[in-house]
C-alpha cells in the first residue's frame, strides 16, 4: 500500500534544475550589467557576506530591501544557523510569469491532493493509496 506522501510527491509540480550559478558566473553576469569590474563586484559580495556574518554574531537580523532578510538562529545543542526569509518582491517577482524554469507535472497546478491520490490510485490499482 502506498503512502500518501509517495505518491503527492510522484505528482508534485517540481521545478528542473539547470546547473547552479556559481560566484564567477554571478560576478561577470553583474559585473556586465552595471558597468563595473569583476572584481569590484567580487569585493563587494565578500564584505556583504562579512557584514551579514558580523550583525548576526552579535544577534541581530539583517534585513536587504529587495532580496530578504538574514536572522540568526540558535539549534537546542547550541549550533547557529541562520534563518532567511524571502523579501515579498522578490516572490512576487518569481510569480509574475516571468520564470523560464521547466516544470515536470505542470499539469498538475492547482490540484487538491484528492484529486492526486485519485490519480494515483487510478494508475496505481495494485498500489492504492490507503
Amino acid at each position: 500500500m502506498a503512502s500518501r506522501i509517495s505518491a503527492l510527491n510522484h505528482y508534485r509540480p517540481q521545478i528542473e534544475y539547470g546547473n547552479t550559478v556559481k560566484r564567477p558566473e554571478l560576478v561577470a553576469y553583474v559585473a556586465a550589467r552595471t558597468g563595473l569590474n569583476e572584481g569590484e563586484i567580487l569585493l563587494v559580495l565578500l564584505e556583504l557576506r562579512d557584514a551579514i556574518v558580523f550583525f548576526n554574531s552579535s544577534g541581530r537580523g539583517v534585513k536587504l530591501e529587495g532580496l530578504g532578510t538574514y536572522l540568526p538562529n540558535i539549534n537546542y545543542k547550541g549550533k547557529y544557523d541562520v534563518i532567511y526569509r524571502m523579501d515579498k518582491r522578490f516572490k512576487e517577482a518569481l510569480n509574475w510569469g516571468r520564470s523560464k524554469a521547466f516544470v515536470i507535472n505542470h499539469e498538475h497546478i492547482g490540484k487538491e491532493a484528492d484529486e492526486i491520490i485519485a490519480l494515483w490510485n487510478a494508475e496505481h490499482p495494485d498500489d492504492p493509496v490507503g
